[in-house]
């Protein structure tokens, strides 16, 4: 709870913070955003469509996988007078974040794909802004993230598996 209440105290007391923070959880909800990037990018480079849509796939995927968790799991979400709740949730679950998850596997594969450094580009400011809103605890995030990292690692491996014959 003390390193929650510290980075509401330092990041969280800025409002344009908690305004980026919202926005990024909203581009990451259910990963509809990293599943947008993808059915994109499979629409616009036919030559690595099928790993676009693995982007999409993984995306998805891995936030599948948070929500079985999360339901057997069955962790709640922070509730504590000294932590400020920035954003509505679609659950009451807190074990592990979703949206860390998701944004994990999605910057593993784009970053894959591309090239680029994108998962240390990506992943901590998403796992920060899960802080800064209030709606997780840091093991939440740092869970999220290595299930989306082992998700990624999943679709690698069919893609290898199942790519082209």
């Amino acid at each position: 709870m003390q390193i929650l209440q510290a980075v509401q105290a330092t990041v969280g007391a800025r409002p344009q913070a908690i305004a980026i923070a919202r926005s990024m959880s909203h581009f990451g909800e259910h990963a509809l955003g990293w599943a947008a990037i993808g059915g994109v990018g499979a629409l616009v480079d036919r030559r690595r469509r099928r790993q676009w849509a693995g982007v999409a796939v993984g995306a998805v995927g891995a936030h599948a996988a948070s929500i079985v968790v999360k339901r057997i799991v069955r962790r709640p979400r922070p509730d504590d007078p000294t932590v400020a709740v920035n954003v509505s949730t679609p659950s009451r679950l807190s074990f592990p974040s979703s949206h860390a998850t998701s944004t994990t596997a999605a910057a593993v594969l784009l970053g894959r794909l591309t090239g680029l450094p994108l998962p240390a580009v990506l992943v901590p400011p998403m796992l920060l802004s899960r802080l800064v809103l209030g709606v997780h605890y840091p093991t939440d995030v740092l869970a999220g993230a290595a299930l989306g990292a082992v998700s990624a690692a999943a679709v690698v491996r069919a893609e290898k598996k199942f790519g082209e014959r």
